[in-house]
């Protein structure tokens, strides 16, 4: 049904652990995900050996040596066995939410993209899942997590031809996510959150894997040339521009709330439209009132409004 592929870091130290409990949890998910780890990082090899699952050594990296996202994508699409793509940074733990959230999604909308805000959460050390790890890790994470605001983007999930061509990022430097929704936007495919329906566990970790450490990963060279490569602030997107949200057992179009932020996100898309879809905004914002005691309104119904 499935597939979720990452490029973890190397394993070792605090990171040894942290992707050790993020990977067996995707191989706990239930259906059976397929899981494809990339990368010759110290450690990959053996995880997946110990795990079963599979690995796909060559990936190709910018001079850095850091995995590219153009790369790894297009490696998934050729290797996958399941039409379902996700891509998910390797400190993500997933719990039994994420299937019925996929499957709502898309069989709502085939044509999306599926993401959702994390929640950063004390995890000390590995995991031993035994029966009740769900549960334990559930509650841990609402007693004492943090939910990150909108610009924090961990997985995406997509049906394999969504994405098409990605630029020359580089994985786990910023702003390659942000570019990310702004693509599969501009290829007409819906922006599903999946915030209040998945519990993504981000296990709180430091920056100890790049020489420089956290000034490394946001400020030097990569994160300039993926703020280049992202091509503008009006490509910024981040959760918040989502067109959809899980409602229930059904998809719900954000409706007004989101209106004036989707159709500047269109100006954006489609910069030729600026002119009418101010006007169509105007209207939009003068009319609600009636529109809402006809019933013209499409707040609150589900898979409706503009994809």
């Amino acid at each position: 049904m499935l597939t979720i592929f990452a490029t973890p870091k190397p394993f070792e130290g605090k990171s040894a652990w942290i992707q050790r409990n993020a990977i067996r949890s995707w191989t706990l998910l239930r259906p059976a995900c397929e899981v494809i780890l990339m990368g010759d990082e110290p450690g990959i090899a053996g995880v997946a050996a110990e795990l079963a699952i599979h690995h796909q050594r060559d990936v190709g990296r910018n001079e850095f040596g850091t995995p590219l996202a153009s790369a790894a994508f297009a490696l998934a699409e050729s290797v996958a066995t399941n039409r379902l793509l996700c891509y998910a940074n390797a400190d993500i733990i997933f719990l039994d939410d994420l299937i019925p959230a996929v499957l709502t999604c898309f069989r709502g909308k085939p044509r999306a993209m599926l993401v959702g805000r994390r929640t950063d959460t004390p995890v000390e050390s590995e995991l031993d899942f035994r029966p009740g790890w769900e549960e334990d890790l559930r509650r841990v994470a609402r007693a004492n997590g943090r939910l990150r605001a909108a610009d924090a983007i961990d997985y995406f999930v997509f049906p394999k031809g969504l994405i098409g061509e990605i630029p020359p990022f580089a994985v786990g430097r910023p702003r390659w996510d942000n570019w990310l929704l702004y693509h599969a936007r501009a290829r007409g495919a819906a922006l599903v959150d999946a915030t209040s329906h998945v519990t993504a566990v981000h296990q709180n970790h430091d920056y100890a894997h790049h020489p420089l450490g956290r000034a490394g990963v946001w400020e030097g060279p990569e994160a300039v040339r993926n703020e280049q490569l992202m091509g503008g602030r009006g490509r910024y997107f981040t959760i918040a521009d989502a067109t959809h949200e899980l409602a229930g057992s059904r998809l719900r179009w954000r409706g007004r709330r989101n209106l004036r932020r989707r159709f500047a996100n269109l100006v954006v898309l489609r910069p030729w439209t600026k002119v009418f879809l101010g006007s169509l905004l105007w209207i939009a914002d003068r009319s609600y009132k009636l529109r809402r005691r006809l019933g013209f309104t499409t707040s609150g119904r589900g898979g409706g409004g503009l994809a």
